[in-house]
């Protein structure tokens, strides 16, 4: 069945868009943090660890991710580069 109100078709397509933008963010979270946690050398994941932070960052300022999970992940990222210096 067809929307009945101009603003209920517009809403609809609001969201179609935004869903294909949130798509596209989150995955490009989850290759960046994917790839700080396959790097085994210190140097070589803090700085890739700083790109992902901002990834993060960014995510989380536009409400794609909320900004306690942010803050979990990049805590979780810091931890295991810490734990390769050892």
């Amino acid at each position: 069945m067809p929307l009945r109100h101009k603003s209920a078709q517009k809403r609809a397509r609001q969201t179609i868009k935004r869903t294909e933008r949130n798509k596209k963010v989150k995955a490009l979270l989850k290759g960046s943090t994917k790839r700080v946690l396959e790097i085994k050398d210190k140097a070589g994941a803090e700085l890739e660890l700083r790109k992902t932070v901002a990834v993060i960052d960014r995510a989380a300022v536009k409400g794609i991710i909320h900004k306690n999970k942010a803050a979990n992940q990049k805590s979780k990222l810091a931890k295991h580069i810490n734990k390769l210096g050892k």
